[in-house]
This record gives structure tokens, sequence and C-alpha cells, in this order.
């Protein structure tokens, strides 16, 4: 899966629920693209493709949830602020 490809998802996926981007000094869709391309170039390296289904899938799972985890901290934090 290549970088547009998962920039088309994120897209569809932001329509539906969107990331407030707040006052980042930072441009939305180079921070999508950046992300998108991590994302890329994790799925095409050799160390991922040498991996079976079972531990990829193990990969992503533990990815996902590290980034849930992190997006409530970060949340939570937000909410302390205001």
């Amino acid at each position: 899966m290549g970088t547009q490809e998962l920039l088309d998802l994120l897209l569809e996926i932001e329509s539906e629920d969107p990331i407030d981007y707040a006052d980042l000094p930072f441009d939305e869709d180079a921070l999508r693209e950046l992300a998108c391309c991590n994302v890329a170039e994790l799925l095409e390296s050799e160390a991922y493709r040498g991996m079976v289904a079972k531990d990829r899938e193990l990969m992503a799972a533990a990815t996902i949830t590290k980034l849930v985890l992190e997006n409530l901290v970060l949340n939570a934090r937000l909410m302390r602020v205001r």
C-alpha cells in the first residue's frame, strides 16, 4: 500500500471523524502526507515484508494500541489545560 492510497483512506476516515489540528504551526496536509509516508515505508520495508502474517498482525495491533493510548494521554492533557 502506497502513500497516496493511505492518504485517500485517511481523508475518508477524517471526513467522518475529523482531527482537531487546533492552532498547530504546521500545514495539515503536510502532516497527513508525512504520517502516510512513514506508514507506507514501514509496510514496504524488508523487515515487515519478511514477517509471517501473524507477526505482521501482532505488530499492527501493538502499534495501533500505542497510538490509541498516546492519543488518550494527549487528549487528557488538553482537557486539563483548558
